[in-house]
């Protein structure tokens, strides 16, 4: 009777998981609703005064480095940390990568404007590799309390999701007004509460966990980390606060032709040690099957976010330069546009869990690549409707708010059909001791995305070539592929469902 109670429900892990995820995911969308108005609001206002082209490519830059430093942060939690010690560690140096962005805003009238932008870029750095000690481990833990094939599985992930969502709406809503309307400052300080909240939960609530996600060879009496886990945790976010600040400061004293070749050298150095640490702990030829469907679909996943990610970038400025924002007299905040999509997940996401489960019992659950074609079709229909809502802004005209509220939701559709049974896949389908490694892979996907949803239109522009267009073209012709793909892909995940 326990263990069929147990089958039915989820634990109580699912649910400390949710609340820390949440207030990590108000950190980082609090930040990244402000970070393209910061860097374009006028010296004047606090902000850096850059132009759209400019904040855009840091907007790049910065999304795609978060997406794929999970690779590290993975690799490290496998073969040495544990995934627990790391998540904390990622929480912590997060927390003052924010504090240090708080800072370059405050201390506007007090600094130079050059020690003001590398105080703003340390921040970022240390956002940066906080994200990757964080994000990839904490989605695997949840996979932790599933079997591969267990259909409560992809609905545990939707009902993650919820959380990342629920923290996603309060971001921009409270740290986005608060830097908007007060100072940009506060705007990041309260991003920098909100994720020293998240680590003080799952501390809090680390029995709930069991032993899932503990340091290598733990005893099989732990349940919560000791006083050595935690002075190993203080030292390492410390370390690597420095080892940002270093990079940063030696960066800045490069010549432009060496910094390249150093990030070339580098991305090569991880692309090479990916592929060997991924051929090093893959055994058997399903294994291997199973691993090229990852990397399939991690491909048609770049696609997707390549859209999806104009978010905070193009239409964040559509929001604030294109849409008629006034409410009974009030200026809506172009931050606050940014909640539409986690509010709508909020609201789908318990219903796709639910359908999930329902068609399952009906044997009606469409496999993982067939969920992901419906979501690259749904994009490209989101973005035909950008696409009208752009030609009716042309000419400076201010377009109601519903073109984008449309928009954010039909993408919001998508994103369901894609990045919450994504997470669920790679936990079935990775090889056991290589998960947190090949979700950082995946999260390098959503890095690629990143920093072409930044660059697209600056490329575009190039060859007078429309960016909304563009991608509803690219998110149809990928799902079309991934389709023709799909029969393929099921065979080789090799009765996975």
């Amino acid at each position: 009777m326990a263990d069929n109670k147990i089958k039915e429900g989820h634990p109580k892990a699912l649910y400390t998981l949710f609340a820390t995820e949440m207030w990590e995911r108000f950190s980082y969308y609090g930040m990244r609703a402000l970070l393209t108005l910061y860097l374009t609001a006028e010296l004047a206002n606090g902000g850096f005064g850059l132009n759209r082209e400019e904040s855009l490519a840091i907007y790049a830059i910065f999304t795609g480095l978060v997406y794929l430093t999970p690779i590290l942060g993975g690799w490290v939690a496998d073969s040495f940390l544990g995934k627990r010690k790391t998540v904390y560690i990622g929480g912590l140096v997060m927390a003052v990568g924010q504090s240090l962005l708080a800072a370059s805003a405050f201390l506007v009238s007090s600094v130079d404007a050059e020690t003001r932008l590398f105080m703003f870029n340390f921040g970022l750095g240390v956002l940066i590799i906080g994200n990757g000690f964080f994000k990839p481990n904490i989605s695997t833990i949840v996979g932790d309390f599933y079997d591969d094939n267990d259909p409560r599985k992809d609905s545990a992930f939707n009902i993650f999701y919820m959380g990342i969502n629920l923290g996603a709406i309060l971001g921009p809503f409270i740290a986005g007004a608060l830097g908007e309307n007060v100072s940009w400052g506060y705007g990041y300080l309260a991003a920098s509460a909100g994720m020293i909240v998240g680590v003080l939960w799952l501390k809090f609530n680390e029995r709930d966990l069991e032993q899932k996600g503990l340091p290598p060879n733990s005893p099989e009496d732990k349940f919560v980390l000791d006083g050595k886990d935690w002075r190993d945790i203080i030292t390492y976010a410390i370390a690597l606060v420095l080892a940002t600040l270093a990079i940063i400061f030696l960066w800045r004293m490069l010549p432009d032709n060496v910094a390249s070749i150093i990030t070339y050298i580098g991305f090569a150095t991880l692309v090479i040690g990916l592929g060997y640490t991924i051929n090093k702990g893959t055994n058997g030829s399903a294994e291997w099957t199973r691993m090229i469907v990852i990397l399939v679909l991690a491909f048609f996943n770049i696609a997707f976010w390549a859209g999806f990610e104009q978010a905070g970038g193009t239409m964040n400025l559509f929001a604030k330069e294109n849409t008629d924002r006034l409410l009974f007299g009030w200026e809506v905040p172009a931050s606050w546009y940014q909640n539409i999509n986690p509010l709508a997940i909020l609201i789908f996401a318990p219903i796709f869990s639910v359908m999930w489960l329902k068609l399952d019992a009906m044997k009606f659950n469409p496999r993982t690549p067939l969920k992901f074609a419906i979501g690259l079709f749904l994009g490209a229909l989101a973005f035909f409707i950008m696409t009208q809502a752009s030609n009716a802004a042309d000419g400076g005209n201010l377009v109601s708010p519903w073109w984008l509220v449309a928009v954010y939701v039909v993408l919001t559709l998508g994103e369901l059909m894609l990045s919450p049974i994504g997470l669920s896949m790679i936990t079935k389908l990775a090889p056991k001791k290589l998960v947190s490694v090949v979700m950082g892979l995946w999260m390098a996907s959503f890095a690629a995305g990143n920093y072409l949803a930044g660059m697209l239109e600056s490329i575009l522009n190039k060859y007078e070539f429309p960016l909304y267009p563009f991608i509803t073209g690219l998110m149809l012709a990928s799902g079309v592929c991934l389709l023709i793909l799909s029969p393929f892909l099921n065979k080789a995940m090799k009765g996975i469902h």
